[in-house]
């Protein structure tokens, strides 16, 4: 393609975003289903824009690989290990469950059994692009439904790896060369061994170089040199790992998850974020105009039919994996809906099937239609949940929605658990009314019946906050059990809300330096207080003078967040940390002995 033809097509794609994504997001349908509409009216069977469909997929699947690699960089490897349970559990048992039922339906309808395989390992998948957006723009990844669905997306991942090495094997009964003339799994072991071999070595070339190479180039202060090293950092492996045939998107995920305790993490996110962006709507856009409508007007009820047929038995899998593994009911139509297309990898592994023979074209033509139907039947899914589904859950429950809070209160607190309740009965004793949001209908209930008014609503919902009033209020305080969370909603209402003053429940020590950190303009650690409280009751049993008791515990708490703060500069740097508490407590220990001493003298 000449720069002419460059230029126009980029034109064209850019052209569609800006007029077609806005009005879906202002009528409430999402930009990811805007973008699939977009790709529609500009591909080959809407106004015939833009014909070279596949190159331009190819290259959008860049998108997916930044998402996954920013998703990588929010789980620590300690928080991946710890998901190792749900991630087998969750994401096996869908992997079973659907890819079982789906080639038994295949044999039913008479495939051979090599074919009904392909068959339900390929729609078993789901969109891992589609699902992280659509629960992202949403802000629902840190709901059940959100974290549940991301373990099944992350095994799929990685289940994508053996799939692919199996699907040649099963074309090996209906080709002519089982009698010794290909088909042995020498080749297979030795490129899973060198897979193995490469992935050890991007962990030893993460762990022991690369903060040296960005600690280099961060030294130029030159910042679009360090987005370029961004950049080369995730195509590079990327593309290692799709030259040894394993998942782009895994690859990336994995180098983030490396890069999860870099200190230029923050850096990173930033710098990649505006290309994810725009890359991903590209991926959006390209699958939209991958639908082949001339398949459709030719077979139109049997495309609908399976596409239908494709999502309800993915939702009411799904739905029944939800109620095995104790997911909230109000949660159970969310997780099925967001997993219930066919994925991405689909297209790939039926690519492979009819090149290697274990499945017929004619077979794979319609279903590569089906899956991408379904992924522009999700968003779809998703605002009738949210429009219908979980307005009728709470209504039942008796308990009043986000929509309707329409409050002006000057104080909002989220989280009306046992930290927010103590909040909340202070304000309102002084005639103070705060505008009560809690995510847990149990708790709300709970505290409706003590005659507490409060609402349903996710603080990470922007919608939920302008309805809560936070436009108007004077402070929010943010009372939520979740760490994450509290990150997370500090940083979208500093950047909707910059007027609005921000209080948060500390964790422990830790999340303490993240919210000085940030700038917050007030915290609280959760049990540090009460704790400091019960040792000074303890002091005076011990014989200490009420007085004397009170002053020593002030004078702790002083120099408590003095360390704290000192702590801040080098929270990721243990040897720092340790020396400054050390420090810190040799100083305190000479000041209280100067302080007894004295408080002994007649």
């Amino acid at each position: 393609m000449d720069s002419h033809g460059f230029l126009i097509n980029l034109l064209v794609y850019l052209s569609a975003t800006v007029i077609v994504v806005p009005l879906f997001a202002r009528f409430g349908l999402g930009s990811v289903l805007g973008y699939l509409v977009a790709g529609v009216c500009i591909g080959p069977w809407g106004l015939g824009l833009i014909k070279n469909v596949q190159d331009i997929l190819h290259f959008a699947e860049i998108g997916v690989v930044l998402l996954l690699f920013l998703i990588g960089l929010e789980l620590q490897p300690r928080k991946l290990w710890a998901m190792r349970r749900p991630m087998l559990g969750v994401g096996g048992l869908q992997m079973l469950t659907t890819a079982g039922l789906i080639f038994l339906l295949g044999v039913l309808f008479g495939n051979r059994w090599q074919t009904a395989l392909v068959l339900g390992l390929g729609l078993a998948l789901s969109s891992t692009a589609i699902a992280l957006q659509s629960l992202r723009e949403k802000n629902l990844l840190n709901t059940p439904a959100g974290k549940s669905g991301f373990s099944v997306l992350l095994f799929q991942d990685i289940a994508v790896i053996p799939i692919i090495a199996l699907i040649p094997l099963l074309a090996v009964e209906i080709s002519d060369y089982q009698n010794g003339s290909g088909g042995g799994t020498g080749g297979d072991a030795h490129s899973a061994l060198v897979a193995i071999g490469v992935m050890c070595a991007i962990f030893v070339f993460g762990k022991f170089f690369l903060r040296r190479i960005f600690a280099f180039v961060a030294a130029t202060r030159l910042r679009e040199v360090f987005t370029a090293l961004s950049l080369l950092l995730v195509s590079g492996i990327a593309a290692i790992m799709g030259a040894l045939g394993i998942s782009m998107a895994l690859g990336a995920f994995l180098a983030g998850v490396l890069l999860a305790n870099s200190e230029y993490r923050h850096v990173l996110e930033s710098d990649i974020e505006p290309f994810k962006g725009l890359l991903l709507g590209l991926f959006f856009i390209s699958v939209g105009m991958s639908v082949n409508f001339q398949w459709l007007l030719a077979h139109p009820w049997l495309i609908i039919g399976l596409t239908a047929a494709l999502v309800a038995l993915k939702t009411l899998t799904l739905y029944g994996i939800a109620q095995l593994i104790g997911l909230p009911a109000r949660q159970r139509w969310l997780f099925s809906f967001t997993l219930a297309q066919g994925g991405e990898f689909g297209f790939v592994l039926f690519g492979l099937a009819v090149a290697s023979g274990s499945m017929e074209a004619h077979l794979a033509n319609p279903l590569v239609l089906v899956i991408a139907l379904s992924m522009a039947s999700t968003p779809l899914l998703l605002i009738a949940h949210e429009k219908w589904l979980e307005p009728r859950f709470f209504q039942a429950a008796g308990l009043p929605m986000e929509s309707i809070i329409d409050a002006r209160n000057p104080v909002i607190i989220i989280g009306f658990g046992r930290f927010g309740q103590v909040v909340g009965r202070l304000f309102m004793a002084n005639q103070i009314t705060p505008t009560l949001i809690d995510n847990n209908p149990e708790q709300l209930e709970l505290v409706r019946r003590f005659g507490y008014q409060s609402y349903y609503g996710d603080a990470l919902r922007l919608d939920v906050l302008r309805s809560a009033g936070a436009a108007h209020a004077k402070l929010i305080v943010l009372a939520m059990a979740d760490t994450e969370t509290i990150n997370q909603a500090i940083a979208l209402i500093r950047q909707e809300f910059p007027k609005l003053r921000i209080y948060a429940r500390a964790y422990d020590r830790g999340h303490a330096m993240h919210l000085l950190d940030n700038n917050i303009d007030g915290f609280a650690r959760e049990t540090f207080l009460s704790a400091l409280e019960l040792a000074k009751h303890a002091l005076v049993e011990l014989g200490f003078n009420a007085q004397h008791a009170h002053r020593l515990s002030e004078q702790f708490k002083t120099h408590d967040l003095e360390t704290l703060q000192q702590q801040v500069a080098v929270r990721h740097d243990e040897k720092e940390l340790i020396s400054i508490a050390r420090t810190a407590r040799d100083n305190i220990e000479e000041t209280f002995a100067a302080d007894n001493e004295k408080d002994d003298e007649p």
